[in-house]
């Protein structure tokens, strides 16, 4: 009898190897930083430094707490956001016959006058020069306390809750994907991203009918956030063709984070647009924004933070040092570029980085956005893209847009993103007087949190109210004028 079929390997590991990208979740979302699993990274949470070699080899998802010497993983424990929380609402609840009890106390007879706690900061010191735990450090505290039984139970969840961020800090090992690296960036650095919510990211993924076996035009002028996410849906089977204005190449090394395998970082490419308009005209005379590419006007008030923009916008992954304090709740550690150096030096001699089952990952030496061989642009001539997707925030859409739809094949989908109505309203309008596509439609991505819990499911109070507009549409033969179609 044959044996079964061996199982196919994985495109992205599910467990974090030494150099790859991750994203460290640090007491619940109060913190967010990536970080590269290099021999030497470490992480600074409170007042100690921790290295990250206790990551290696474990499953993204798991949770580690601040031991005495360092990062130790939390057995038996399943992260879950709020669930100290739901415990309490869990106990509120009667186990028999599910009927609410009934909360006797309440917390008017408290006065905050700082005399409620016994435990000194002298003594909390001293328990942790003998090598007391934080879980030990927050029940003392806890026992310590006069006011703590008469507080309610909702009170007291809260007051566990606060002394554990602060004695027994949590680590969350997250796997960098499209969704966690976008609301990363938008939580702290939205400029950087073209003020680019995770929903409409996901919308544009979808208008564009992104999927296997596509060939996909885009325009990433938001550090490579696009195209990264472009190529985690491919999966290795289709192609990235990341144009850009100018002679200079746009900035895409955010693509680093997401630990693209080398045959998914492979498929990615970057040429300049007026290359490709001019293999498409086939020698004719180049479109005319390839002609005016630098005196390009930027639109006023496009991108509010013109610095971060101009730099790249990532990202090298390092062991950069960060504090988190009360007064900055969300604290994300991007490292400039010249950081990790190994990244940019571009060096053949760098061995592939491997997973936990020895398959290669990402090489070291290998980065995305290489030039397209002949071959490849002679069938995009052929052929044309399947899709296109532009984030370009800080460039006129009309005239872009004019230039990039006819390398696309006939009932190709498009969308494009701005962070402004008019500019996608204008475009809309030439397209439609052009008669270049149809289903024009411009839409308002509108995304509200919801809090899930035991008796306790509402919506979020606070939301964000704006994620830019999106146009779609579908391309079609353009009529030649001079038939009078």
């Amino acid at each position: 009898m044959a044996p079964p079929p061996t199982p196919p390997t994985p495109v992205i590991p599910r467990e974090a190897w030494e150099g790859c990208s991750v994203l460290l979740d640090i007491n619940d979302g109060d913190r967010l930083a990536f970080f590269r699993l290099t021999p030497g990274a470490t992480v600074n949470i409170g007042d100690k430094s921790c290295s990250l070699q206790p990551l290696v080899g474990r499953p993204f998802g798991s949770l580690f707490r601040v031991g005495p010497s360092g990062l130790v993983p939390c057995a038996a424990e399943a992260p879950s956001q709020g669930k100290d929380v739901c415990s309490f609402f869990q106990f509120m609840h009667d186990g028999a016959n599910g009927q609410a009890q009934v909360e006797t106390r309440d917390n008017r007879s408290l006065v905050d006058n700082n005399t409620a706690q016994t435990l000194s900061s002298e003594d909390i010191e001293a328990m942790k020069r003998e090598g007391a735990s934080g879980d030990a450090i927050v029940e003392a505290l806890i026992t310590n306390s006069s006011t703590f039984g008469n507080k309610t139970v909702f009170s007291q969840e809260k007051y566990k809750l606060k002394k554990q961020k602060k004695y027994a800090p949590k680590v969350l090992l997250r796997r960098p994907s499209t969704r966690s690296i976008c609301e990363t960036y938008f939580k702290k650095y939205p400029a950087r991203i073209g003020f680019m919510r995770v929903d409409t990211l996901s919308l544009m993924l979808s208008m564009a009918n992104v999927g296997a076996y596509s060939d996909v035009l885009v325009v990433d002028m938001v550090g490579g956030l696009v195209a990264g996410a472009v190529a985690e849906r491919l999966g290795g089977t289709g192609y990235v063709c990341s144009t850009y204005l100018g002679s200079a190449s746009s900035s895409i090394d955010i693509i680093r984070m997401y630990n693209l395998s080398g045959d998914m970082t492979s498929r990615i490419f970057q040429a300049r647009l007026n290359d490709l308009c001019s293999l498409q005209n086939s020698g004719d005379a180049p479109s005319a924004i390839s002609d005016s590419i630098q005196g390009e006007v930027v639109e006023p008030g496009a991108v509010p933070d013109e610095s971060t923009l101009a730099q790249p916008v990532d990202t090298a992954l390092s062991d950069e040092n960060a504090r988190s304090t009360a007064a900055q709740p969300i604290d994300i550690e991007v490292a400039e570029p010249a950081m990790d150096e190994h990244l940019n030096r571009g060096d053949n001699s760098l061995s592939d980085c491997k997973g936990s089952n020895g398959t290669s990952i990402a090489p070291k030496s290998l980065r995305a956005g290489k030039a397209p061989s002949p071959e490849r642009m002679k069938y995009w001539k052929e052929h044309g893209f399947s899709s296109l997707i532009v984030a370009a925030p800080g460039h006129e859409v009309e005239s872009l847009v004019a230039d990039l739809l006819p390398l696309l094949s006939y009932s190709a989908p498009f969308a494009i993103y701005h962070q402004h109505l008019q500019p996608l309203a204008t475009c809309m309008h030439s397209l439609q007087v052009s008669k270049m596509a149809i289903g024009l439609q411009i839409i308002e991505p509108w995304l509200r949190e919801y809090q899930v819990l035991p008796s306790r499911t509402h919506p979020h109070m606070q939301m964000n109210a704006f994620g830019g507009y999106i146009l779609s549409g579908i391309r079609i033969h353009s009529p030649d004028p001079c038939n009078g179609d």
